[in-house]
């Protein structure tokens, strides 16, 4: 693994890394106490995706190198200690993720990246069908698992949360938002889970209910099952 210059930043070690998914490169151009500022469907600019940290910073390019897509950047153009580039990602459907980010640069390294992203829209020519026994992407963290199937040119996921599992205990510290951000809609296929809104509101949910969950939330199971929650839209 190669480092960056300790006084420039290298387009070109960024290039290779990002198209070849070498991301222990790629985190190696973050300083260590990096930002990552993310804008897309799902996270507003006045709710953005904040990652902290270059071991956080880490893990969220290991997720989005993960996935079943090839990356291209585009052009990448550098200004004093400043940076912007322009990636295109495509995935196995030919669907396509444009994003666009400027990077504060110190002693050749990231120090601040904000990145807005946009998705395709179409869906897929043919009929096509996942499966969540083989998905797409899987991610998993403390006592819950995320299973990812792409399909018309969208994810949907299956969320299988433990006992015990609470958003603000084992999501929160790696997003730096104080509520979960996103919004779910889907079909809760067993357990139980809650949630309490930002103004204090709580709603408790039973399987085989159809949930539509706005940004601003905790939320937590209930009792001694698991509970598995199929979303359609978390991922818009």
């Amino acid at each position: 693994m190669s480092s960056p210059s300790s006084t420039h930043f290298d387009p070109d070690m960024f290039r290779v890394a990002v198209e070849e998914g070498d991301t222990g490169s790629l985190v190696q151009l973050f300083a260590e106490d990096a930002e990552f500022e993310m804008i897309d469907r799902r996270t507003p600019p006045s709710q953005p995706t904040v990652v902290r940290g270059r071991s956080a910073i880490g893990d969220l390019m290991r997720q989005i190198h993960s996935r079943e897509m090839t990356h291209e950047v585009l052009q990448c153009v550098i200004e004093g200690d400043h940076a912007a580039y322009t990636e295109r990602c495509v995935y196995p459907d030919g669907n396509k993720v444009l994003s666009m980010a400027m990077l504060d640069l110190a002693d050749g390294r990231i120090v601040h990246q904000s990145t807005v992203q946009a998705w395709d829209e179409e869906p897929s020519a043919a009929p096509v069908s996942e499966d969540f026994s083989e998905p797409a992407r899987v991610d998993e963290s403390p006592m819950g698992r995320i299973e990812f199937a792409h399909i018309g040119g969208r994810d949907v996921v299956r969320m299988v949360l433990q006992p015990g599992w609470r958003w603000s205990e084992h999501v929160k510290p790696n997003q730096g938002t104080d509520l979960c951000m996103m919004h779910h809609s889907g079909y809760l296929a067993s357990g139980t889970m809650g949630c309490r809104m930002a103004d204090g509101t709580e709603a408790e949910f039973g399987a085989g209910e159809v949930i539509d969950l706005p940004p601003g939330h905790d939320g937590w199971v209930v009792g001694e099952e698991t509970a598995v929650f199929i979303d359609w839209r978390m991922c818009e």
